[in-house]
């Protein structure tokens, strides 16, 4: 089973506004209301690919009972912690407006509620797969994914992470199996400028040596690279087709790689599988879908 962890969900109203003015009334030209944050990006696009997924996080007021009934209509089961104060965030992404958005907070998560979901990752089992993503409340410490990996470190889980800054940085010491910071994060991490995929392969390989296994780094237009346990490195560049909504691809090539991985426990096929994954989100106006995945499959080379 595969678990994924979202700290701060969100219901996303994702628009399109057709010659936007500062200061005025706008109006939409489209719009669409979907659970958000990357835990559940993770398992809504596993459950299209197949595979079971369970999504866990924290939720809250009507906002929280919205996130929780559309996830389940996409097919994922949900273990979510109730919080009674507050609401979970809405976040507002103006799509065609070089990707303006406005994101909510988020309720109090308190350390009690924290337990309580520590206590539920304690169930997990040897094979299960946790994947810890996405940004969290500034009322929790960025030490929480550490504390997590910590409290799994002997259980044999496979824990991918997908943050960044000292939130990433702080589970390195505990081995995870696979991080995926985008290019433009590893840079920051290390003070640098990255653009090409040649240029990104130091800087991942630093991020292994300081404990991950599986350096996973997405690029945008300009592909992927990834950098394995096995001491392999795969580049790809991107697959072609139409960019029509970029959310939600990032997240995407994390449930790829998993699902490759599940499958044939092979690197290659496990990268070549999430750089599909990833580029198919984006190529889609929704989260990817198999057959969609399956075709972009047909257009990726690795090297």
């Amino acid at each position: 089973m595969v678990y994924t962890v979202t700290f701060n969900p969100s219901l996303d109203y994702i628009v399109s506004v057709d010659d936007f003015k500062l200061g005025m009334t706008n109006r939409t030209n489209t719009e669409l209301i979907l659970p958000g944050g990357k835990g559940i990006n993770v398992s809504i696009v596993l459950n299209n690919l197949g595979y079971d997924t369970t999504a866990l996080g924290f939720i809250a007021g009507f906002t929280g009972t919205e996130i929780a009934r559309s996830v389940e209509a996409f097919g994922v089961r949900t273990d979510f912690i109730r919080i009674n104060e507050g609401f979970s965030r809405i976040n507002m992404k103006i799509k065609n407006i070089d990707g303006t958005e406005v994101n909510g907070q988020g309720p109090t998560i308190t350390e009690e509620m924290i337990d309580v979901l520590k206590n539920k990752l304690n169930e997990l089992t040897s094979g299960d797969v946790l994947v810890l993503a996405g940004s969290i409340p500034k009322t929790v410490s960025d030490s929480i994914y550490r504390d997590i990996c910590r409290e799994l470190e002997q259980k044999n889980i496979l824990i991918a992470v997908d943050a960044t800054s000292d939130l990433l940085m702080n589970v390195l010491e505990y081995r995870p199996f696979l991080i995926k910071p985008n290019h433009h994060e590893l840079g920051e991490i290390f003070g640098v400028e990255l653009k090409t995929r040649d240029e990104v392969v130091p800087y991942a390989r630093k991020l292994q040596e300081k404990g991950a296994r599986n350096v996973l780094v997405s690029m945008g237009g300009q592909g992927a690279v990834l950098v394995a346990e096995d001491g392999s490195i795969y580049k790809a560049s991107a697959p072609e087709g139409t960019l029509h909504n970029s959310v939600g691809a990032g997240d995407s090539m994390v449930a790829g790689f998993i699902a490759g991985w599940l499958d044939r426990n092979n690197y290659e096929d496990a990268f070549r599988t999430g750089v599909a994954t990833g580029s198919a989100s984006a190529f889609s106006e929704n989260l990817a879908t198999k057959d969609e995945v399956t075709e972009v499959l047909k257009k990726v080379i690795i090297e």
